[in-house]
């Protein structure tokens, strides 16, 4: 489950619904090397910023879902999961790595969305719209808008 993550400078609630396919779209998750990468994700868990908090395995591909702190863009997030799990995979099943042809565990694509505890996209852009709507502000707000230096949100 998830929860918010306290620095001393910052607090945060960061997460991102992560796909990989492994090379060539090679079916190479077997229960040995599902149950391998799991562990391999919990080792990263203990060492990173990297909370997994689910990990769904298909034949070709995989799901993860990921909290993390700001300090880790999401491309740093993929990249230390491929290069971490495709190390240790190989090193603790070396018959997977002849599976694949070129001695690449992952594809170079991904991909990666944002993930939202609090709400949708709508309900998020609704509440930053409707901040401020104090006097100062939307007099303020207003007369920008008439100057015609900031547009407003279309409905």
């Amino acid at each position: 489950m998830s929860k918010q993550i306290i620095k001393s400078h910052n607090r945060s609630l960061l997460m991102y619904h992560i796909v990989c396919p492994t090379k060539y779209r090679r079916v190479v998750f077997c229960d040995k090397v599902d149950q391998l990468l799991k562990e391999v994700c919990v080792e990263i868990s203990n060492r990173y910023e990297i909370e997994f908090l689910e990990i769904g395995v298909d034949k070709d591909h995989v799901h993860f879902l990921v909290q993390s702190v700001p300090m880790y863009s999401p491309t740093k997030i993929v990249k230390m999961i491929k290069s971490i799990t495709a190390r240790e995979i190989f090193i603790r099943a070396p018959e997977v790595k002849k599976q694949l042809w070129g001695g690449e565990f992952w594809s170079k694509a991904y991909y990666v969305s944002t993930v939202g505890k609090s709400g949708d996209e709508r309900k998020i852009a609704n509440y930053v719209r409707n901040q401020g709507t104090g006097k100062n502000y939307k007099t303020l707000h207003q007369q920008a808008s008439q100057l015609g230096q900031i547009t407003l949100f279309e409905e």
